[in-house]
């Protein structure tokens, strides 16, 4: 017997993925170029997993063995967190999204440092669905609520008019590609422009 990893699927990189990661590369240069746009009007978010109670990674099994099965592994109790950072290295406050649709579905104000999140500018939503994946409300609300705040506070300290563009990089997730979150985003955050990381090169 040997310790190894548990065994799961890699993610596979598109066959083309060194052009299409040029011409993401590309598309980024031509907007910052063309709009002037500061290192702090930069941002990229993504939306992460966090489960309650990870099993571990590694395990005891026979050496040689193709499988490795690992109490936990396939825990499924978690929320979403939508993380994001500016070019300029400024971590903006975390979304965390979590099934259910009232607010009993998020952490009590009376949780050890909510106060502290809270302070920090911390958004805790319930998805209003039966799963905690985003969704157009949450992802509606993020931009309301953390991402265009930040920005129009970063164009005030720059001293920049309010009609400075700004880039947000996201992935090709389905609702941040859909017509109605881009339509939504063009009608009420006009200055922002939305750029799509390259499906499976995330």
């Amino acid at each position: 017997w040997s310790l190894q990893r548990a065994t799961q699927a890699a993610q596979k990189l598109p066959t083309d993925w060194e052009n299409l990661c040029e011409k993401s590369f590309f598309r980024k240069v031509y907007a910052i170029k063309e709009e002037d746009i500061p290192s702090s009007l930069f941002v990229n978010s993504d939306q992460t997993q966090v489960v309650y109670a990870p099993g571990g990674a590694m395990t005891w099994t026979e050496t040689g063995a193709k499988q490795a099965p690992v109490v936990g592994k396939e825990e499924k109790r978690a929320f979403t967190a939508m993380v994001s950072v500016s070019c300029s290295g400024i971590l903006l406050p975390i979304q965390a999204i979590y099934v259910g649709k009232t607010n009993r579905a998020v952490p009590s104000s009376d949780a050890e440092k909510y106060t502290e999140a809270a302070i920090a500018g911390f958004l805790f939503e319930p998805s209003g669905t039966s799963t905690y994946w985003s969704n157009q409300h949450t992802m509606r609300s993020f931009v309301d609520k953390i991402l265009a705040p930040y920005f129009q506070a970063e164009k005030e300290k720059l001293g920049l008019p309010e009609t400075q563009k700004s880039l947000w990089s996201i992935d090709l997730y389905s609702v941040h590609r859909s017509k109605e979150l881009r339509t939504w985003i063009n009608k009420h955050h006009p200055s922002i422009i939305l750029d799509y990381i390259p499906g499976g090169c995330t």
